[in-house]
């Protein structure tokens, strides 16, 4: 029986991938210190949720006891130096020393496309430092790098096209800012086809592969499409990076996350496009799909002529 430990697996990309896992015949057990978050991976065969603090060594400990694979999706957008260092770094170290103790697992780690010791923000400064300690720890390892993610759920897309919703205009930080956006199902399936066992997952292991879509655009092309979609396209107004500091700076006063950081501002300052120097999704056999096909069946939901369409479909049946 193959078992595999999802860390991370009740977030936005961990779903799609204990969907995948489990149609592939994994015993998937998901931690998490809030079950009532799990809703969407308890109705999947094979998987188990566990009330647990992957922070906890000796939690973790147990955890690994008899799995033959970890998958690691835990990560964070905001935060100070230390709590970057806690998720990005700490956490990973953990994790290694932990399958190093249990002696069979092996690892894929979900990290980022800016990924950079020299990176302008945290987030890619701590995702750097979290690869490093990863390949010095002598795993069977597997490092995946995506560009920003998007699909049904997302807090990208979804975010910009309820922002037009309620705002004549939209400022934008980073407006001329190049990305390669992802499809979700195509990372979650790159951290399946790494698992698999056959040549193309054997391969995989000590790799660092790129997860970016098939299109290069600027963040106002993605906003603009989002508020397309979303049937309120609003003007963008593209701010200079020092007043989208600000900007942020303010919104971080705002009780709950914050819908922009200072940090997030900074990781705008460079492109978050693949190097072309490593793999990409096609060394898995992988074909990414284009936000152009994707990003109309999830946020088409939000425009009234879509809506009108799913009354009329009701109304004939």
């Amino acid at each position: 029986m193959k078992k595999v430990l999802v860390l991370g697996g009740t977030g936005f990309v961990g779903r799609h991938v204990c969907e995948k896992l489990q149609r592939r015949g994994w015993h998937i057990t998901v931690p998490t210190r809030q079950p009532a978050k799990a809703t969407a991976v308890l109705p999947l065969p094979r998987v188990t949720v566990v009330e647990a603090d992957v922070h906890d060594t000796r939690q973790l400990l147990r955890l690994m006891e008899g799995q033959h694979a970890v998958v690691n999706l835990v990560a964070i957008l905001h935060g100070d130096e230390a709590a970057f260092e806690r998720v990005h770094v700490e956490l990973p170290l953990a994790i290694a020393e932990a399958c190093l103790a249990d002696a069979a697992c092996r690892l894929v780690h979900l990290s980022a496309l800016g990924a950079s010791l020299d990176g302008p923000s945290m987030y890619q400064r701590s995702k750097a430092r979290g690869e490093e300690v990863l390949r010095a720890s002598g795993l069977a390892l597997t490092l995946l790098r995506p560009s920003v993610i998007f699909g049904r759920g997302d807090r990208f897309l979804n975010l910009f096209a309820r922002l037009q919703r309620f705002s004549p205009l939209l400022p934008l930080a980073g407006a001329d800012t190049r990305l390669q956006p992802v499809w979700v199902e195509d990372v979650a399936e790159a951290v399946a086809a790494c698992l698999d066992d056959d040549e193309r997952g054997r391969a995989s292991i000590g790799r660092t592969i790129e997860c970016a879509g098939p299109e290069v655009l600027e963040l106002r092309e993605l906003v603009r499409l989002a508020g397309r979609l979303g049937s309120t396209p609003r003007p963008v107004v593209p701010l200079p990076l020092a007043v989208g500091r600000w900007q942020a700076a303010l919104l971080e006063l705002l009780p709950g996350e914050p819908l922009m950081s200072r940090d997030n501002v900074a990781s705008l300052s460079v492109p978050n496009v693949a190097s072309g120097a490593l793999p990409g999704l096609d060394s898995l056999g992988i074909a990414p799909a284009s936000v152009h096909a994707i990003a109309p069946t999830y946020l088409g939901e939000r425009n009234p002529r879509s809506q009108l369409l799913h009354l009329r479909q009701q109304a004939r049946r």
